[in-house]
């Protein structure tokens, strides 16, 4: 069944495992020279290019939008993506975090810089992610950090993804979540598509950023 069809599509081996463990490695210098300024009380650490500690949707975890890393990797996975899909794809955005342990990612669709997503695991443990295939919408209330779920919703299909496999999906379309982490460390990268003929493709391009490797607009 094509991705056309199926909404999502795992790739193994997507990237080469030394590459995965450079960039894994790469993220938590990054944290801990976060966690260090902070502890000297830095302004420098408002720089959005160094990331954050903690965003709207997991609280307390390392984060970063954007980093030029991350951007050069969504461009790079662009030839991929289109052979994958069977779409004709533009980047939007790269989103990264180290989630630490329980950190929840709450049953959710994405907004519109996300037609189709990819979460690619860079290191560190695994965490399962969950994808509704149904398409249905089971939120009744809530958002990112709380959400109540239709009683009776899809458990999901269960997706475990090694080091170095990336899960495509319809972000829009399909609600997708993770359970409770009960590991230490997961690092994830997120990277964004907008459909090239799509209704956001002149809107949003570049997530609203003038290029890639930009601040969030």
């Amino acid at each position: 069944m094509s991705f056309k069809t199926k909404k999502y599509h795992v790739i193994r081996n997507a990237l080469d495992k030394k590459m995965a463990n450079f960039i894994f490695n790469y993220m938590m210098l990054q944290r801990d020279a976060v966690h260090e300024m902070l502890k000297d009380n830095r302004t420098s650490v408002q720089n959005p290019f160094i990331g954050k500690l903690g965003d709207t949707q997991i609280p307390g975890t390392y984060s970063s939008y954007g980093d030029w890393v991350m951007e050069t990797l969504l461009m790079y996975m662009i030839p991929i993506m289109k052979a994958k899909t069977g779409l004709d794809l533009i980047p939007t955005y790269s989103y990264t975090r180290l989630y630490k342990k329980g950190d929840k990612l709450h049953r959710h669709k994405d907004r519109p810089s996300c037609e189709v997503s990819t979460t690619l695991h860079l290191g560190g443990n695994e965490w399962p992610i969950f994808i509704d295939p149904t398409g249905e919408d089971n939120i009744l209330s809530g958002r990112e950090t709380t959400t109540v779920v239709k009683p009776g919703a899809p458990k999901g299909i269960q997706v475990d993804l090694k080091i170095g496999d990336m899960l495509i999906y319809a972000g829009c379309e399909l609600e997708h979540w993770r359970e409770p982490f009960q590991g230490n460390i997961c690092s994830q990268v997120f990277l964004h598509y907008n459909h090239t003929n799509g209704p956001f493709a002149k809107t949003n391009i570049f997530d609203k950023r003038k290029m890639l490797g930009l601040p969030p607009n």
